[in-house]
C-alpha cells in the first residue's frame, strides 16, 4: 500500500494555468463584455493584454486564469457566444509562444551595486532603458518565470518599483522551424 502526503494530494488537485486568446471587434465596450463572462463564470483574471491587430478594426486579447478543464471549457463555448468575438483559443505549452514584458527600477547605493545589477541584467539577456545616479530602470522579456527569477535575484539591492504587461502570444504554426525558446524556459 502507497501513502502520499497531503501535500502531494494539493499538489495534484491544483488548478492549471490557462492562456487564453481571442481576436475581438476593436470597439469600446468589447472588453467589458468579455471580462463580465470570467467573472460569471467565477474566473479570477491573472493577466490580461490587449492591442490592435494588422487590422486596425480587430483586437487580439491574451488572458490568463487558473482553472479546471471542464470549466475552461464552458467559459471558452461562452466567449465563442458573444457577437463582438471572431475566434476563441486556449493557448498551451509548446504550441504558442508567449511572452511578458516587465519595467524593474532597482536601487542604485554605489558603483559596485550599479556593476552587479548590470552584469544580472546582462547575463539575463535584459536592456537597461534609464539610468540615474540612484537607479537603474531594466527591461525584462521573457516568461513570467523569467521575470519572476530576475526580480528575487536584484530584490537585495532594493527595487522601487515594477510595472508588468502580463502575457501576451500567438499560436505556433505547424512545422514552424525557428523556435528560439532556449532563454525564456
Amino acid at each position: 500500500m502507497i501513502f502520499m502526503s497531503s501535500s502531494f494530494n494539493k499538489l495534484r488537485n491544483k488548478p492549471n494555468n490557462y492562456v487564453i486568446s481571442a481576436l475581438v471587434d476593436n470597439l469600446p465596450g468589447v472588453l467589458h463584455k468579455i471580462t463580465n463572462k470570467f467573472r460569471g463564470r467565477g474566473f479570477n483574471i491573472n493577466t490580461i493584454s490587449i492591442g490592435p491587430t494588422q487590422d486596425r478594426h480587430v483586437a487580439r486579447v491574451t488572458v490568463t486564469i487558473y482553472g479546471d478543464t471542464s470549466s475552461v471549457d464552458q467559459l471558452v463555448l461562452q466567449l465563442r457566444k458573444l457577437v463582438d468575438i471572431f475566434e476563441v483559443a486556449v493557448l498551451t505549452g509548446k504550441s504558442c509562444i508567449a511572452r511578458e514584458l516587465a519595467l524593474i527600477k532597482v536601487d542604485t547605493p554605489n558603483g559596485k551595486a550599479r556593476s552587479e545589477i548590470i552584469g544580472y541584467a546582462n547575463i539575463f539577456r535584459n536592456r537597461i532603458v534609464d539610468v540615474s545616479n540612484d537607479y537603474i530602470t531594466i527591461e525584462v522579456t521573457g516568461t513570467s518565470d523569467k521575470i519572476d527569477s530576475f526580480i528575487e535575484l536584484v530584490k537585495a539591492f532594493g527595487i522601487s518599483e515594477v510595472s508588468r504587461t502580463g502575457l501576451t502570444a500567438l499560436k505556433r504554426e505547424v512545422g514552424s522551424t525557428y523556435q528560439n525558446d532556449t532563454d525564456y524556459e
